[in-house]
């Protein structure tokens, strides 16, 4: 740790922290070896012998946090979270894994499975294919609740390879969606006793209504996020009959209802030449650096100088500071409260709506934590 005198000390107005101080406070320093400085300083009177306030201060909190979008597509969005503490991106991250609500498919009837892969097996892989359908527009089904169009979304799947024919291989496309809700009839002890009456047979939905009816689908149909996902394949003589009921869940009762396929955060980098680094050994530093962090620029009279072009690329390997004096010509830091952070959506929703859900969850949590302190 950098030491200082009592006089450059003494040099340091009162309520301002010596700029090596500062620097400690607000980076983590990578050395070849090992990151150093990595904890936050949470103690609200650290620094009052230096006149400085180091408590949490919400008027300050929200003139300084702030969300910027560096890049946004259709499945993937990758932002800046600026003024924030470790713990609360880890917070997002967790969130976004684990208890923002998708659909997936949970149970599966078979009424015919000759296919070589095991109904456990394959009602697994049915299980992990993503729908697309908004899972705000649905409700939760518990052990008590009977499956209708307001918390179920039915499909179908009945595909058979012919004696004679060629292998065929069996893809997400031929998931058949029934807005109607289950065509398997349900079978009961009285079934018998009323197939004569003229009433229409039970199945194991009870759909009032079909849900193309419905206006939260009408201009956004249910369906699945791709359709070239391999679900089997059957030999000759081979053939798969079974209806697949979707519910609503969370990442944290299992995987398939994670609406993310990653999501993941790393501090800001921060690259520093702490000194000029020129000529061959500019050349030798662009060389060091596996993805093109530094230029070289020329700055006259047929010198040369390296200088940080792309910081934020930067992945910390280290090469730049590895052997020969580097770490005293490059310095390699993070910023302690700016998260670079990347979301990838599994397809339910689009990935902005999934930070957004993130928030209100994380919200939810604290009102619960408020009404139960109070």
């Amino acid at each position: 740790m950098p030491t200082v005198s009592p006089l450059e000390m003494d040099d340091v107005p009162m309520g301002q922290l010596p700029p090596h101080i500062q620097l400690q406070r607000t980076r983590v320093f990578c050395a070849s070896d090992a990151p150093t400085q990595t904890e936050n300083i949470q103690y609200s009177g650290a620094y009052a012998s230096m006149g400085v306030d180091n408590s949490f201060r919400l008027d300050d909190f929200v003139k300084n946090f702030r969300v910027e979008v560096v890049r946004l597509d259709e499945d993937d969005i990758e932002f800046d979270m600026i003024g924030i503490d470790a713990a609360l991106a880890n917070a997002f991250r967790r969130i976004l894994i684990a208890e923002v609500p998708t659909m997936a498919i949970e149970k599966v009837l078979f009424a015919n499975n000759t296919s070589v892969i095991p109904d456990e097996v394959l009602a697994h892989r049915l299980g992990l294919i993503p729908i697309k359908a908004d899972p705000r527009l649905f409700e939760y089904m518990s052990e008590n609740d009977t499956p209708n169009e307001k918390n179920t979304i039915v499909f179908k799947l009945h595909v058979q390879c012919k004696r004679g024919d060629p292998r065929i291989t069996v893809k997400s496309d031929q998931l058949e969606w029934l807005p109607n809700g289950s065509e398997f009839q349900l079978v009961t002890d009285n079934s018998t006793s009323n197939s004569n009456s003229n009433s229409k047979p039970k199945t194991y939905t009870s759909f009032s209504r079909s849900q193309t009816s419905l206006p939260e689908f009408s201009e956004d149909s249910i369906a699945l996020k791709h359709n070239d996902i391999t679900i089997a394949k059957l030999g000759p003589g081979q053939e798969i009959e079974l209806e697949a009921h979707a519910v609503k869940g969370v990442g944290k009762t299992h995987a398939k209802w994670s609406p993310v396929a990653t999501a993941w955060y790393r501090m800001l980098p921060e690259v520093v030449l702490l000194e000029n680094v020129e000529d061959e050994k500019a050349e030798e530093l662009v060389k060091k650096c596996p993805v093109n962090v530094f230029d070289i620029e020329d700055v006259g009279e047929g010198k040369r100088r390296a200088t940080v072009a792309r910081p934020r690329a930067c992945t910390l390997c280290r090469e730049c500071i590895r052997g020969d004096d580097w770490e005293n010509r490059v310095a390699l830091r993070r910023v302690k409260n700016h998260f670079i952070f990347t979301i990838e959506s599994s397809g339910a929703l689009p990935p902005e709506v999934l930070f957004t859900e993130a928030v209100k969850v994380l919200e939810s949590k604290c009102e619960q934590v408020i009404s139960d302190l109070s």
